[in-house]
């Protein structure tokens, strides 16, 4: 059985590969996730704050604007609250790449078209053999429409691709007024991959001392229902390769993900909950129901239930829609 994929335009074994996340801050850690299978390693993300203040020489002593108060200023982590700095971060791609010989992709998280961007040739030269670029942005401005918030995500892209030769993935949230729209855009930008999606985290409110509490939940199989949803719209539709991230925990999670269209499969709650072994066990069952199941090759079963394979997308969606609210009652 032939599981080979084509992700960014690596060739790789399997769809399997951790996501951005703690996982690859250890070098015993990446490495357990190469002896489990791991198809390639995603560095968590580099953030544009970390890289803005070390260039400009103002590490946590950010200039405060007309816009700014002490107490928002307060929610920026200190530097030694960050796992690597700037440079940190470009030696830790180095030491994975000697370390192992899977493909090994770098994350840029930020929001603006500005010089920060310019990093990217940066860890293109450190050894990354390709770049996930998580756009994590919420409009809380009024003013800002969401042509705007799209466009910035775009330029962001263009301005990338000029700067490095090595594939570039953008990792997207779901909240975009029109994703498939902007899907078409990024791949119009030259975007090599779409990643869905990332995963906002909400804050709680502590009503004593009347303060917002960070708080992190760790996935679980039912978040792949929107990935899923996504992936089988933008499927045939897009010239980008798609991964799927958020709510793969099992290998027939990794199965439904491939049939909506993904070319990759990231895991991150449920190796952070089980450890590296993990990932082999859910290859193992993906490739056990691809067995049972008759398949030849994962090319066989990618795309297999994405709409592209409706005569009418729009109505097939719509029908499902009314078909759900009908087949809930009441009970008496």
């Amino acid at each position: 059985m032939d599981l080979s994929t084509n992700y960014l335009g690596l060739r790789l074994p399997h769809p399997l590969m951790p996501g951005a996340s703690p996982l690859a801050d250890s070098l015993d850690t990446v490495k357990r996730l190469e002896d489990a299978g791991a198809a390639a390693i995603i560095l968590r993300s580099l953030f544009e704050e970390q890289i803005t203040r070390e260039r400009d020489g103002l590490v946590y002593h950010i200039e405060v604007t007309e816009s700014s108060s002490a107490e928002a200023l307060a929610y920026f982590p200190k530097p030694d609250e960050f796992v690597f700095g700037t440079d940190e971060y470009l030696e830790q791609i180095r030491k994975i790449k000697a370390a192992v010989k899977i493909p090994v992709i770098a994350s840029l998280n930020g929001t603006t078209n500005e010089g920060w961007l310019s990093y990217a040739k940066t860890i293109q030269e450190a050894g990354a053999d390709a770049l996930e670029l998580n756009v994590y942005h919420v409009a809380t401005d009024p003013r800002e429409s969401g042509a705007e918030v799209d466009g910035t995500t775009v330029e962001i892209v263009r301005t990338v691709k000029k700067a490095v030769t090595i594939p570039v993935a953008v990792k997207l949230s779901p909240f975009f007024s029109s994703v498939a729209h902007l899907a078409h855009r990024l791949d119009e930008a030259g975007a090599d991959g779409l990643v869905l999606f990332n995963r906002f985290y909400q804050p709680d409110i502590d009503v004593e001392a009347l303060e917002a509490v960070p708080s992190l939940h760790l996935s679980d199989s039912s978040e792949l229902l929107l990935r899923l949803h996504w992936l089988a719209i933008l499927s045939g539709q897009v010239k980008a390769s798609l991964a799927a991230t958020g709510g793969v925990h099992t290998g027939l999670d990794a199965v439904k993900a491939v049939m909506a269209g993904a070319s990759a499969v990231q895991v991150v709650s449920r190796l952070l909950e089980d450890g590296p072994q993990r990932l082999l066990t859910i290859f193992q069952s993906m490739k056990h129901w691809m067995e049972e199941h008759d398949y030849e090759s994962l090319e066989q079963m990618r795309g297999s239930m994405s709409l592209q394979k409706s005569p009418d997308p729009a109505a097939f969606e719509r029908g499902n829609y009314m078909k759900i609210l009908r087949s809930w009652t009441v009970s008496a």
